[in-house]
């Protein structure tokens, strides 16, 4: 079981053992490929300057839907607009957010994060827990509760299980590291 992440005098730190670095980076890796649009860079050079040019209609998968949300939902010009102006950059910065948490897992033993891994990491918890949830159905967080309760009844082959528990145990994570950067910056502001 991983030792939650803690607020120490280097920073914030965690140990995971191996298994949980696999299913971490596995889980990081998915997610940042379900990010990748297979665009190619725009021939416009203000374009890909900028980061623009994007799409306009929301991603086909729900999942994806869920990480890159309309920008209007009462005006669909403006929400095409917003996802054309926004997209790209976002999809680059979730990726990015992503890597940089995943490579913080090939460090031996307990891993300390500064502080730009450690907000990498909460992106990163949110955008894998929110691909898990579209994937489980859920809405709330007591869609959640009853996913759990319900896949203890289920059949341990059952996939959903599977990502129900994994759901809770990076719940479990990133409520950890919010503590602990909430306990960090309880310190340093006295």
């Amino acid at each position: 079981m991983a030792r939650r992440f803690e607020s120490t005098r280097r920073g914030v730190t965690a140990t995971l053992d191996d298994d949980e670095r696999a299913l971490l980076a596995g889980l990081l890796a998915e997610v940042a490929e379900l990010l990748d649009d297979g665009s190619t860079p725009s021939a416009d050079p203000l374009e890909a300057l900028v980061g623009i040019g994007g799409p306009t209609t929301p991603p086909a998968d729900p999942a994806v839907a869920r990480l890159l949300p309309q920008g209007a939902k009462d005006d669909p010009d403006a929400a095409r607009e917003f996802r054309r102006l926004t997209e790209k950059g976002l999809r680059a910065r979730k990726r990015e957010a992503l890597e940089r948490a995943r490579a913080t897992l090939a460090r031996p033993g307990a891993f300390v994060l500064d502080p730009d891994e450690a907000h990498a990491w909460l992106v990163s918890l949110t955008d894998v827990r929110l691909v898990l949830a579209e994937r489980l159905g859920l809405r709330a967080d007591d869609d959640a509760e009853l996913v759990l309760a319900e896949a203890a009844s289920r059949d341990p082959e059952d996939p959903r299980v599977w990502m129900a528990s994994v759901y809770d145990f990076l719940t479990w994570l990133q409520e950890s590291l919010v503590s602990a950067l909430t306990s960090r910056r309880g310190r340093a502001a006295r």
